[in-house]
C-alpha cells in the first residue's frame, strides 16, 4: 500500500497535492470538487491589501510609503466592485468552506505592508482558516528603497501576522533576493511555518495600437518548476521551515520531482486552469504508478532524495551545472 500522506503547516495531509490561489477558489463547490479530486488542501484566492482600504485609512499611506507615488497613481487599482468579492465575502467563504470539505482551508494575505492584514488575519482565524499564506508582491521601483529595506518591509509583515494569530503562517516571496538562503533563514527566525517558492511577477505587455500598458497573464508550464527545484533542493535540510513548490506543477512528474527535491507539498493552478479541477485524479494517479514502479513505498521515502544535502559547496555544484550546460549544448544544424 504506497502511503501518500506528508506534513505541511503542521498538518498531516492525505497527500502533497495543494490547490494554490486562483479564481476556481472563489466558489464553495469548486472546493468541494477539488476535495473529491484529491486534493489535500486549498489555499483560497488571495485578499487583496487594496481591498482593505475602506477598513484601514492608513493603507493609503503605507502603499505610497517609499514608493513615490503620486495620489493620481492609485486610480490604477480596479475599482472594489471589480473584486470578485469584499473581504466579508472572502471571511463567509472560509465560514462555507470549513463547514462544506474535510480537508484544510488556508487564507492568503496579498500586499506589501501591515495595513489592515493584521485585523484580517486574525477575522481568518476566527472564520476557521486552518493557516495563512502571505503572498508578499512587491517590485522596488524607488532608488532610495535599500535591499534591507525590502528584506525588513518582508520580516515586520511576517512578525505581526505571527503576533497576533496562532495559526501557523506561510510566506510566499519571490525568487529575486540577492543571497535567497541568508532571507531564508532571517524568515525561519522571525517565525515562518512555511516557505512557498515562489510567486509569480506578471510582466505587464505594451499595447502599440493604443500605446497603453495592458495586463498580460501567461500560464505556468513544466519548464517554470526548474527554479523552484533548485532553490528547494538547495534549502532543504538547511531549513526547518517547511517548503511548498508553486509554479509549473502540471504532471505526477512533476509533483515526483517537487518531493525529490525536499518539498513538503507542491501546489498546483495553472494546469487545473487548462484542464480543469478533475486534473487533479490524473496527478494522484500517476503519481502513485510511478512510485510503484519505482519501489517507493511513502512520499517520505522519496523526500529530499535528490537535494544538495550532502554537496558541501551547493554554490560549486550549480557552477558546474553552468559550465557543463554551456560547454556541452550543441546547436541543431
Amino acid at each position: 500500500m504506497i502511503d501518500l500522506s506528508t506534513s505541511y503547516l503542521g498538518m498531516t495531509l492525505k497527500n502533497p497535492l495543494v490547490v494554490s490561489p486562483s479564481p476556481l477558489c472563489a466558489k464553495v463547490d469548486n472546493i468541494k470538487h477539488m476535495e473529491d479530486a484529491g486534493a489535500a488542501a486549498v489555499v483560497l484566492h488571495s485578499l487583496f491589501e487594496e481591498q482593505l482600504t475602506f477598513e484601514s485609512q492608513s493603507l493609503n499611506e503605507n502603499i505610497m510609503q517609499g514608493e513615490n507615488l503620486s495620489p493620481e497613481a492609485l486610480t490604477y487599482f480596479p475599482e472594489m466592485s471589480d473584486y470578485r468579492m469584499g473581504p466579508d465575502g472572502y471571511l463567509e467563504l472560509i465560514r462555507k468552506a470549513k463547514e462544506a470539505v474535510n480537508i484544510p482551508i488556508i487564507g492568503s494575505l496579498n500586499g506589501v505592508s501591515t495595513g489592515g492584514w493584521i485585523k484580517y488575519a486574525k477575522r481568518m482565524q476566527e472564520a476557521g482558516a486552518d493557516a495563512i499564506e502571505l503572498n508578499v508582491y512587491y517590485i522596488p521601483t524607488d532608488f532610495d528603497v535599500t535591499a534591507g529595506h525590502v528584506r525588513e518591509m518582508h520580516e515586520k509583515l511576517l512578525r505581526d501576522i505571527k503576533a497576533n494569530v496562532s495559526i501557523p503562517v506561510a510566506m510566499k516571496i519571490s525568487p529575486f533576493f540577492s543571497s535567497l538562503p541568508w532571507f531564508a533563514k532571517q524568515l525561519e527566525n522571525a517565525g515562518a511555518d512555511a516557505l512557498v517558492m515562489f510567486n509569480r511577477f506578471y510582466q505587464p505587455d505594451f499595447d502599440l495600437d493604443d500605446l497603453e500598458v495592458v495586463p498580460n497573464l501567461t500560464l505556468s508550464t513544466s519548464s517554470s518548476l526548474r527554479l523552484r527545484l533548485r532553490w528547494v533542493a538547495i534549502l532543504y535540510g538547511r531549513v526547518k521551515m517547511d517548503m511548498a513548490i508553486s509554479g509549473g506543477v502540471h504532471t505526477s512528474e512533476d509533483v515526483v520531482k517537487c518531493m525529490m527535491a525536499g518539498a513538503n507539498v507542491a501546489m498546483t493552478t495553472s494546469a487545473l486552469l487548462k484542464f480543469g479541477i478533475s486534473h487533479l485524479e490524473t496527478l494522484q494517479k500517476g503519481l502513485v504508478e510511478w512510485m510503484e514502479e519505482h519501489e517507493y513505498e511513502s512520499i517520505e521515502m522519496m523526500q529530499g532524495s535528490m537535494s544538495q544535502k550532502s554537496v558541501a559547496q551547493p554554490a560549486a555544484f550549480e557552477r558546474a551545472n553552468y559550465m557543463r550546460v554551456l560547454t556541452t549544448y550543441s546547436p541543431g544544424m
